[in-house]
């Protein structure tokens, strides 16, 4: 068995209902808006989120949850998509795990218009049937992951992003959601402000740990993943990068940041860049860290009886921290 399938397991006749669920939910009266939100649905990867949402949800309550958690993890996905939506016409993006995104097949013009209505039809799951609390959860993510990535943005010009205002920038733009998916979990279920925190905090952990595990993809020599170099090539100050500029000479210092800024699309450039971040520690440096939010997330679940649910978050959690891609 897969490790999603694995993970899947306890949830698997949820995951069915709330595929089914989510594709009815998706239909108009507008046959171009239908033939899109069916190439969306089709398209679908993981559904890390749901799950997430599902899981936490069972395992807070002892193993029970109704409509408002399939609500939620509607919710949740409506809005990451109308985010993915819109970061592909961001992006001049074509291309989006493996399928061609929205704005190369219908133009930016549809693109960005598909976006804002999966995100009124998010809001308005929500308003419809009361849910002001999920409501609260996600947007607050959206408004995070939009700061975020803006925070990126600024400091990307100057490639001056301490290890600090990097963790601001991945809490925002990647953590937040998995944190809401968490939270969204323990709110569907009438669960206590102080287990909804708990919760919140432990996707936002994960949420960490998936990111440093991202970055570290940037210096792996395998052919699976993303392409090697492509943060250097891009621009983006990841951990290990930063934790090598902050522990070297300042000679090799502006050597690094000259390479970054002004050579990055040079190939041998880049692969001596990524040699000498292997070289200093920075690889080892972020692999520890990626552990210490592994540890600290498991932890967190200490407060929580065993059971199958916790378990398969446990093996998530793990799954997020051992990917390959």
């Amino acid at each position: 068995m897969k490790p999603v399938e694995k993970i899947k397991a306890p949830i698997q006749k949820e995951m069915v209902l709330f595929e089914k669920k989510f594709k009815d939910s998706m239909q108009t009266k507008v046959p171009l808006l239908n033939r899109i939100m069916d190439y969306v649905v089709r398209r679908k990867g993981k559904q890390m989120r749901p799950m997430f949402v599902f899981l936490t949800a069972k395992m807070v309550s002892n193993g029970g949850f109704d409509e408002r958690t399939y609500r939620g993890a509607a919710i949740i996905e409506l809005i990451h998509t109308a985010t993915l939506v819109h970061d592909d016409v961001v992006d001049d993006s074509n291309r989006r795990r493996g399928f061609f995104s929205i704005n190369a097949l219908w133009k930016n013009k549809i693109a960005v218009l598909v976006g804002d209505f999966l995100l009124s039809k998010g809001v308005l799951l929500s308003v419809d049937h009361g849910d002001f609390d999920i409501l609260r959860l996600i947007s607050t993510a959206v408004r995070e992951m939009s700061e975020g990535e803006l925070l990126q943005i600024e400091k990307a010009r100057k490639l001056d992003i301490t290890e600090e205002i990097y963790y601001d920038i991945i809490k925002q733009k990647t953590a937040s959601l998995i944190a809401s998916c968490t939270a969204i979990g323990a709110a569907s279920v009438g669960a206590n402000e102080k287990t909804i925190n708990e919760m919140r905090d432990f996707g936002e952990t994960i949420g960490l740990a998936f990111q440093i595990k991202d970055d570290l993809f940037d210096y792996t020599d395998d052919k699976i993943g993303k392409p090697t170099g492509i943060d250097i090539k891009e621009q983006k100050m990841t951990l290990p990068l930063i934790y090598t500029l902050n522990n070297c000479s300042e000679k090799d210092k502006k050597w690094i940041i000259n390479s970054v800024k002004n050579h990055n699309k040079n190939k041998k450039r880049v692969k001596k860049v990524i040699q000498f971040v292997k070289d200093n520690g920075g690889i080892e440096y972020t692999q520890n860290q990626m552990k210490k939010h592994q540890e600290k997330a498991i932890h967190i679940l200490d407060n929580y009886p065993d059971s199958e649910y916790k378990t398969a978050l446990i093996d998530m959690l793990n799954y997020v921290v051992d990917r390959k891609i």
